[in-house]
């Protein structure tokens, strides 16, 4: 009757509640373990001038109107891999450059962007964030041109003028906007955007199909606010795009999912079936320890019985005192006095008396015993030592099965 409820009190769950119970661990950490990989791809930056950012500056704005107008969102260019597909060629790419821009991942792109269409969006004001209202930002002073200059020298040999713009409205496309706040120009007696004689606010580059706008209040979030200015934003695209609907983003300018680290190693081609690999040898090693394969192994007696016990545990000790190579002569004298005693020697010969005697008993060869006793004398290594003490052994063993 006591039996069970002590079987009871040893296994309060049951086989199968422990089963799901690590299932489900193993799932939720592998989901967090993915999240945690993945979510600053996702997760872009506050504020500031990338495709995400709700700010003034930001081009979220833009994203959307272009997502309303051509029925889907346009694509996001993440890393070197996406601007290397065929479909990237085939789209106006269009670049939103920020202060705090990777300057090395922008020579990267206008290498990669050789001969395609690409629209470079220079950068004007400086920028905090809002802390009362997420992913809002407050407006400073613009940038100085010595900043803006160094953007734009990476993509052309230009610099932007120092005059300030005196023309009110911009004509884009047939369609007149307010002139921004402190516009950005540069010389270009052929602009594709004008304001005023020889300023160019879009630009093309003779050598390249790569577009520049030194202004980006003409498609920021600031700008959409104006209804005009929104219209426009569409026509200049539309001006650009090599057809309608094909514009893409970049996102690896502002180190959004472009960065590889372990973790994407591990569970991205190549490397992904590596990992699926480990994971299933781990699998079956956990099933197998489940359940015990043959009966339980006795556990040995840390001091074992027995002359073998003894005789292993005196070799361990010489060998960690260093003495074992000093035991060749030591062991030679014992066998010649056991030898000797065995085969009946005389009382009282010792030394080269006893060998030559001994010596006298093999009647197959000449100075057998004296020769072995030798080598065994000698022997200043473990092998050699080894090898001699069984010539040794078997010359008496020999010469003992003779007598009898």
């Amino acid at each position: 009757m006591s039996a069970q409820p002590a079987e009871a009190a040893e296994a309060p769950f049951s086989r199968k509640t422990l089963f799901w119970g690590i299932f489900a661990s193993l799932l939720a950490a592998a989901g967090f373990f993915l999240l945690s990989t993945y979510a600053p791809d996702f997760r872009g930056p506050e504020g500031g001038g990338t495709p995400f950012s709700k700010g003034g500056t930001g081009y979220a704005g833009l994203v959307e109107w272009l997502k309303l107008t051509n029925g889907q969102a346009p694509p996001m260019e993440r890393g070197e891999k996406d601007l290397a597909s065929p479909l990237a060629s085939t789209f106006l790419l269009v670049v939103t450059i920020a202060p705090g821009s990777d300057p090395a991942a922008l020579d990267r792109l206008i290498k990669l962007r050789a001969g395609k269409d690409t629209l470079f969006v220079l950068p004007k004001w400086q920028t905090a964030p809002l802390f009362s209202h997420e992913g809002w930002e407050t407006r400073g002073e613009r940038l100085p041109n010595t900043v803006v200059n160094d953007w734009l020298g990476r993509i052309a040999k230009a610099k932007l003028g120092e005059a300030k713009n005196t023309v009110s409205q911009i004509n884009i496309a047939g369609r007149m906007v307010a002139a921004p706040d402190e516009l950005q120009w540069v010389a270009d007696d052929h602009p594709l955007i004008a304001a005023g004689d020889g300023r160019a606010i879009l630009t093309e580059l003779d050598n390249e199909p790569f577009y520049i706008l030194t202004d980006p209040d003409f498609l920021n979030n600031a700008a959409l606010g104006d209804e005009q200015k929104a219209a426009a934003a569409l026509d200049m695209i539309a001006m650009l795009e090599p057809a309608k609907g094909a514009v893409m983003f970049d996102l690896m300018l502002h180190g959004i999912g472009g960065n590889y680290d372990l973790a994407k190693l591990l569970i991205e081609p190549p490397f992904l079936a590596l990992t699926l690999s480990v994971l299933v040898a781990a699998a079956l090693a956990f099933l197998h320890g489940l359940g015990r394969f043959g009966p339980p192994r006795a556990e040995a007696r840390a001091i074992a019985f027995g002359k073998r016990a003894l005789v292993d545990t005196t070799a361990m000790l010489l060998k960690r005192a260093g003495r074992l190579q000093g035991l060749g002569d030591r062991y030679a004298a014992l066998i010649r006095a056991r030898a000797g005693a065995l085969l009946g020697a005389p009382h009282g010969l010792q030394g080269e008396a006893l060998d030559r005697w001994l010596d006298s008993r093999d009647k197959s060869e000449a100075h057998g015993f004296t020769q072995r006793f030798k080598a065994a004398n000698e022997s200043n290594n473990l092998a050699t030592m080894h090898e001699a003490a069984e010539q040794l052994h078997d010359w008496t063993a020999r010469r003992l099965g003779e007598r009898r």
